[in-house]
């Protein structure tokens, strides 16, 4: 039997740092897009698509990683979690 790698994680780290990085890039540069915009900017035109990227897993992604500097509200129109940067008054006013 092969001896189990003792290694320091590096190649998942830099996945993780670069899916970081371009969700935060794709979200500050399109205030107010969802879950599934951003899971086909990055499939399609970053070419992560062996990522087994989906919007669940996105959503879940940001909530959990990008918290400081993201933040969600409930586009009820469409009935979906939209995403924004926080402090950017992006969200449409509530009507009454």
């Amino acid at each position: 039997m092969v001896p189990r790698r003792v290694g320091k994680g590096s190649q998942k780290r830099a996945r993780f740092e670069r899916l970081k990085d371009e969700v935060e890039k794709f979200v500050l540069a399109n205030p107010g897009c969802s879950a599934q915009s951003i899971v086909a900017n990055l499939a399609h035109d970053k070419s992560m698509r062996n990522h087994g990227l989906t919007p669940r897993k996105i959503g879940f992604f940001i909530s959990r990683n990008l918290s400081k500097s993201l933040t969600w509200w409930q586009d009820h129109k469409a009935g979906r979690r939209v995403y924004g940067q926080i402090g950017n008054n992006t969200r449409p006013p509530k009507s009454i």
